[in-house]
């Protein structure tokens, strides 16, 4: 990759990450309809589809490699764009070697099990770019501002004090480290939408037939709880954003540019492992040297 495509990855990447000990307060601290300076969607295209191509290049690559994997964390208020993202920043890529998860309401035997046991077991393997639409931060967001759900966890008696946040926070930090350790990269991502942008989105959906499946009344109700959600966030993105797997606050009231934003921020973690093509043995050359005279001599005279 050219020097200055580099750098305006890494121009793009530093306005939106938060840096490990941060005390972040929304939403003052960010701006959900920042763009960045780029004036609009014509202007961002052709960067996001020279990234889309640098994005299928190296799955490819990383694909063949098999020693690591991508876990791209997608968290988000209703309607910021969780699904939209996915959709248009994978497009180009092998679906073979990727795998998405929408974590809704657990079931009985995920309560019978510790939080973090159904996120464990949809870790990507090896080779794989895995995508966590809504994760294990559920788990100290929609609990926490809903804590009756805390009680459904059947968690025991001395364990249900003000302290399991701050214990759930360190927890969740050294998971991830324990992921990065061995080959999984972490990738954290807060689409970052406005109250009145969201209101927007809900009418749309509301007005439009074929958005009606999109809308939930669920969605209005967990709209009133926007303040505590925000302090909530706050709070995740104080204590969770570490070296190992920094969170990052992307605009989400343009859907071009939190496109684009995400889009650089996977493209640029695999840039960082830089995954090359195998290269075979001797043995596994002479395999290859004795398959090739094996198919030539059957080409017909």
């Amino acid at each position: 990759m050219p020097d200055d495509e580099r750098a305006q990855l890494s121009r793009l990447i530093r306005r939106v990450r938060v840096e490990p000990g941060r005390k972040v307060t929304l939403p003052a601290d960010f701006d959900p309809g920042d763009t960045g300076g780029i004036a609009g969607r014509a202007e961002a295209e052709p960067h996001l589809e020279r990234g889309l191509e640098l994005l299928a290049r190296y799955q490819d690559r990383l694909a063949a490699q098999a020693t690591h994997g991508v876990l791209l964390v997608l968290q988000a208020l209703d309607a910021a764009g969780k699904d939209s993202t996915v959709k248009h920043v994978m497009r180009g890529t092998n679906p073979a070697f990727v795998r998405v998860h929408s974590f809704k309401v657990p079931s009985v035997e995920e309560l019978m099990h510790t939080y973090l046991w159904r996120y464990s077991v949809r870790i990507p393997e090896r080779g794989v770019i895995g995508i966590f639409n809504r994760s294990h931060y559920e788990e100290v967001l929609v609990v926490r501002v809903h804590p009756e759900l805390l009680e459904r966890q059947r968690l025991p008696a001395e364990m249900r004090d003000p302290d399991v946040w701050r214990h759930r926070f360190e927890e969740i930090n050294a998971w991830e480290r324990h992921l990065v350790r061995n080959g999984t990269r972490v990738v954290k991502v807060f689409l970052h939408i406005s109250a009145e942008e969201q209101r927007r989105r809900f009418l749309e959906r509301i007005d439009d037939p074929d958005k009606n499946w999109k809308f939930s009344a669920a969605d209005v109700r967990e709209r009133r709880c926007w303040n505590d959600y925000m302090h909530a966030y706050s709070e995740v993105l104080s204590h969770t954003s570490t070296r190992w797997a920094p969170w990052h606050v992307v605009p989400a009231d343009h859907k071009w540019y939190s496109r684009l934003v995400v889009s650089a921020l996977i493209v640029d973690t695999l840039m960082d492992i830089d995954p090359q093509y195998p290269r075979p043995s001797e043995e596994e050359r002479r395999a290859l040297a004795e398959a090739r005279a094996e198919l030539e001599a059957e080409q017909p005279s």
